[in-house]
């Protein structure tokens, strides 16, 4: 009997995996509709939202773009829900790569109409409603929203598109294990029926939180952090780390509607585009990938949403050349193992110079044993100096890999003894921030 249920949820799962394909199809012109004016309530609350955060711009306690958001829903808790009606929202989520992956659909939207976004990051509801308020009447929007908060957005809407980048280990002592963040992705989606789901298809985790739904587009691109996907989701059994995986409870790596690969991407039908960035690395080549998606669910030209991609330098911040105690240095953020995996393979493209720093506070998360799981091995040879709260912390770790480095008070200490080419800046969450308010266009 036992052996019946299993061949029967094998089965299921097998099914649902195989049987999801898509076709790209244009909405009717009247799905494109401006949004309903506002209830007196939630006008009222946007008033106030907005004035909040004017106040605080003013006053330089920061951008406005939490304490508009929080003070609307104190006087609107349905803020949400109201602000989304009549648009058409994609919510991106995942361990790395939110920020970028938003700010390039918001770029593969542009031809369609305006379109509103969290840019600054603040990645929960009151930053939702924040971003939402500054622009009531636009037709589209794309959110970035913090893995955690997903469930909480799919008990007040349902997003037309809700993409799903990866899941791996990052801030334990907020987030929690994975497993955890895996099992509250799959009960939002459960919330969303009609919302159309990308998902990342070489991500066992992401492959287990969206296989069940019923619309989803499944993009791949290479999973080259394997260390947190070596069990299967649902049954526990050991994966083997192939690309083409399987377990035996049922659960597979799903056929792709979109691969890229390094020339370019091949969609549906067999079509294909090259595809030339100007932001570096393959993890943008995917990020690019999922934000194609995104535009193709909408009805967008994939040559004109492929275009305004192509041309985005910098997100936020991220990977943009700035000017930092008066020198020239790229920053790059590197806030778990995942993504140092992914931005120390950026910086071995070269020589230059580096300074990785390492916070631990709030945003970050206290716990930095994660360091032992990155292969600094890699930057044998390199010049490398340490800063930040943990300095010492990622000197220690640094001398296991036998790397040489030397530890700075701050950054401007550590651009003093790196004379010669602009160097790399690889920072954590709050390290990254605070440089980013410290520097200057060059």
């Amino acid at each position: 009997m036992n052996q019946a249920r299993n061949h029967e949820s094998t089965s299921t799962v097998e099914e649902s995996v195989t049987e999801q394909r898509w076709r790209v199809v244009a909405p009717p012109p009247s799905e494109i509709r401006r949004p309903p004016r506002k209830d007196p309530r939630t006008t009222l609350a946007v008033g106030a939202g907005r004035l909040a955060a004017t106040l605080s711009q003013r006053l330089g306690a920061g951008s406005g773009a939490i304490i508009g958001g929080r003070v609307a829903l104190l006087l609107q808790p349905r803020a949400l829900r109201r602000l989304t009606r009549g648009r058409r929202v994609v919510m991106v989520t995942g361990t790395n790569g939110k920020t970028t992956t938003t700010h390039m659909i918001v770029e593969a939207l542009r031809e369609r109409g305006g379109t509103v976004s969290n840019a600054t990051g603040a990645n929960m509801l009151d930053g939702h409603v924040a971003a939402l308020m500054t622009r009531p009447r636009a037709p589209y929007a794309a959110l970035e929203v913090d893995e955690l908060h997903l469930a909480r957005v799919t008990e007040e809407f349902e997003p037309a598109v809700i993409v799903l980048l990866n899941l791996s280990r990052d801030q334990l002592d907020r987030v929690g294990e994975i497993r955890s963040v895996e099992e509250r992705l799959r009960r939002a989606l459960r919330r969303a029926p009609g919302a159309h789901v990308i998902a990342n298809a070489d991500d066992p985790n992401i492959v287990s939180v969206a296989v069940d739904h019923p619309r989803v587009t499944w993009v791949a691109g290479g999973n080259r952090w394997k260390h947190d996907a070596l069990n299967c989701p649902r049954c526990g059994t050991f994966l083997d780390g192939a690309d083409e995986w399987r377990c035996v409870c049922g659960l597979v790596r799903p056929p792709a509607d979109l691969t890229v690969d390094a020339e370019g991407v091949t969609g549906p039908d067999g079509w294909y585009r090259s595809l030339e960035l100007a932001l570096p690395g393959q993890v943008n080549r995917l990020n690019a990938t999922f934000a194609l998606a995104a535009a193709l669910v909408l009805g967008g030209d994939p040559d004109t949403a492929l275009r305004r991609i192509r041309d985005i330098d910098q997100a936020n911040g991220r990977y943009g050349t700035v000017s930092l105690g008066g020198r020239i240095v790229r920053l790059l953020l590197a806030k778990n193992p995942a993504s140092w995996l992914e931005m120390l393979d950026l910086v071995s493209a070269h020589r230059h110079p580096l300074i990785l720093v390492v916070n631990s506070r709030e945003a970050d998360g206290f716990d930095v044993s994660w360091l032992w799981d990155i292969d600094f091995e890699c930057l044998d040879g390199r010049e490398v100096v340490v800063a930040g709260d943990r300095a010492r912390d990622l000197a220690v770790r640094l001398r296991y890999a036998e790397v040489s480095c030397e530890v700075a008070g701050s950054v401007e200490d550590a651009l003093t003894r790196l004379p010669g080419e602009c160097p790399d800046v690889l920072a954590n969450y709050t390290a990254f921030r605070d440089l980013s308010a410290k520097s200057a266009a060059p």
